[in-house]
């Protein structure tokens, strides 16, 4: 069984609604301070930002799954390495911001809940670069695959 793209187009769009609402609410969160000293939250969309990102999660997870079955084994199992190495570190990758996401729903101690937001941080920053880096070489391997590039030589070199 291999990725449709309907597949492809869903865990692209929710990979990048919930890394925007991520860095978004990180930003507001921890980067913006508010002039009322009273204020609960530093923005306004402060609340609707964590919302969305929440709701949007289990959603990209669930994508991540159909892509694991579909794509991940499949390119495991086959002994063409291509573009191995940025797809271990995007695998890796998600799975330690998944886990350390869902922690963060249950972490009540202060300094659990630090250990775990940085993780979470930090392995969520790891894998939007590894899959982006993923992406770029996949679409140049398969772009070098299809001879765009040899044909594209081809009209220059006759011009």
């Amino acid at each position: 069984m291999s990725m449709q793209w309907w597949e492809r187009w869903a865990f692209n769009g929710f990979h990048a609604l919930v890394a925007v609402t991520g860095f978004v609410y990180l930003y507001m969160k921890y980067a913006m301070v508010t002039l009322d000293p009273f204020a609960v939250v530093n923005h306004p969309w402060q609340s609707m930002t964590l919302s969305l990102h929440l709701l949007a999660a289990p959603v990209f997870v669930a994508f991540f799954g159909m892509l694991f079955r579909s794509h991940t084994l499949r390119k495991l199992a086959s002994p063409q390495a291509g573009n191995r190495r940025s797809g271990w570190m995007s695998l890796v990758s998600f799975s330690a911001m998944a886990l350390s996401g869902y922690l963060l729903q249950v972490v009540s101690n202060p300094s659990w809940l630090t250990a775990v937001v940085w993780a979470h941080v930090l392995t969520s920053v790891i894998f939007v670069a590894g899959y982006s880096l993923h992406l770029i070489i996949g679409w140049r391997m398969n772009r070098v695959s299809t001879g765009v590039d040899s044909l594209s030589e081809t009209v220059r070199a006759s011009s």
